[in-house]
């Protein structure tokens, strides 16, 4: 019995480490495989995860893993509902409805386009999208206007109840004027070419393509309307048609940032030194606001070898982590202090270099005598090969006997050949970390990684949590 529950909580802690840090993208190490064998592997997982937990599949959703795999898991949990147990359902349902209301709009939105895809249009299918139309109150006008097709295709597939203005506007019934102002936009930018200006960008985009707007003069001209996040993926048009876009980082999340802070050449990133190392710090505050954390003595080992370059997908991001975990574990720490894989004076000056040397930071660390080690790197460990493993060894064994120092390695890339992360060590904990953010959440989940939590204890973890996003809907 124990062999089975042995199985049966490395089989789920593979899976929430994989939930972690995969979204299906290219890595560093599968270049020109792009993302297909990340997708195949981690369906796999999905379905395998589904078929033979399906209560720790549903309660997976209160894990702290990333959006790509909590649209997953609700597209799968909606699919099946007929193997769903009963007396289960009714949590279920509603871990969905709140999920599925946290997540942001485009992914939601894509999320109940994708049940019409799959022509899943079950009962509980049908009210989940009803009860997410309703939640939206007084932000479902601004989102019927920038998702207009998706909300058109959902409507039709599910035959939701819709406000008449809505269901006018969403097909196509323009011969009057709308009450509603952002309608009103939408309609009259449909005739007119200066009117465009009003609206959200990704729909202003579309129409600026109809009326034949050149564009240089469409990106000058909607910059008011664009998000940080639209200004930031638009660099690069914007940069061949000549012009730049103002941008205001201090509004991205601590990991955006980071990458932000990453894309800028080393000379601008050394005359804004100050502050950029201003914007992270207040970043970083931020987010232990909302979830507060307390550590002792810290080192971090972070790896800034060639291959923190990220893939073509996702740019410099192992690096981006590994920065904003160094910023956020400066302000969580009694005491701390960072050991880079190639040494350097300023973190905010971290470039992709050399190999991949984890022996010599890790020995450092271990000589600082922390209380907590935590690693970010993907774990491809080339100089030498296998050194980490065998100074961890001989560590335990000869040194730390009680394990007074905890060592934790988080890894932000997924191997699918494996379904797993890359590991340093057997003898410590990895785990799947797709943004600094997610710290406070891998720490909890480290016991359970690293086999100290039985099964009973990593189901009643994850209840627990359940139940506290349920209390606070």
């Amino acid at each position: 019995m124990k062999l089975i529950e042995q199985v049966e909580r490395e089989d789920l802690v593979m899976f929430i480490n994989a939930c972690l840090s995969c979204t299906g993208q290219g890595e560093f190490y599968d270049e020109y495989s792009y993302s297909y064998g990340q997708k195949i592997s981690l369906d796999f997982l999905h379905d395998y995860i589904l078929g033979n937990y399906r209560q720790l599949y549903t309660l997976t959703l209160a894990a702290g893993i990333n959006h790509f795999n909590q649209a997953q898991i609700i597209l799968k949990l909606l699919a099946t509902g007929k193997s769903a147990s009963p007396n289960k359902q009714s949590i279920e349902n509603q871990l969905i409805t709140v999920t599925l209301d946290r997540l942001p709009p485009q992914r939601a939105w894509g999320l109940l386009l994708q049940l019409r895809k799959k022509s899943i249009n079950n009962r509980r299918a049908r009210s989940i999208a009803q009860a997410y139309i309703n939640s939206r109150g007084d932000k479902l006008a601004f989102q019927a206007v920038k998702y207009r097709s998706k909300l058109r295709a959902i409507a039709s597939h599910f035959h939701l109840k819709l406000e008449p203005e809505l269901s006018n506007f969403l097909f196509g019934h323009w011969e009057k004027s709308f009450d509603t102002e952002i309608f009103e936009k939408f309609r009259q930018a449909f005739y007119s070419a200066s009117a465009i200006y009003a609206l959200p960008f990704t729909v202003a985009e579309g129409l600026a393509v109809k009326h034949q707007i050149p564009r240089k003069v469409f990106l000058e001209k909607i910059q008011g309307q664009m998000t940080t996040g639209e200004k930031l993926r638009l660099q690069g048009s914007a940069h061949k048609a000549e012009m730049e876009l103002s941008i205001d980082p201090q509004r991205l999340p601590l990991t955006k940032l980071a990458l932000y802070l990453l894309s800028l050449d080393l000379k601008q990133r050394q005359e804004q030194r100050l502050e950029l190392a201003d914007w992270l710090a207040k970043s970083a505050a931020t987010i232990l606001k909302n979830t507060p954390l307390q550590l002792g003595k810290v080192a971090a080992v972070l790896d800034r070898s060639y291959s923190s370059s990220g893939s073509r997908e996702k740019r410099r991001r192992p690096l981006g982590i590994a920065l904003a975990v160094d910023c956020l574990l400066q302000q969580v720490s009694r005491e701390y202090q960072a050991f880079w894989t190639v040494p350097l004076a300023d973190p905010l000056l971290a470039t992709p270099r050399g190999q991949t040397d984890l022996a010599n930071p890790i020995l450092d660390a271990l000589d600082w005598q922390p209380e907590l080690i935590v690693v970010i790197s993907d774990g491809w460990e080339n100089d030498p090969p296998g050194a980490v493993a065998e100074l961890l060894r001989v560590y335990y064994k000869k040194i730390d006997l009680q394990r007074q120092v905890s060592i934790v390695h988080c890894n932000p890339v997924f191997n699918a050949n494996d379904y797993e992360l890359k590991q340093i060590s057997p003898l410590v904990p990895t785990i799947g970390i797709r943004e600094a953010e997610d710290l406070p959440t891998v720490l909890a989940f480290m016991r359970f990684a690293n086999g100290q939590g039985s099964l009973n204890e990593l189901e009643t973890y994850l209840l627990q949590r359940a139940q506290d996003i349920l209390a606070k809907s």
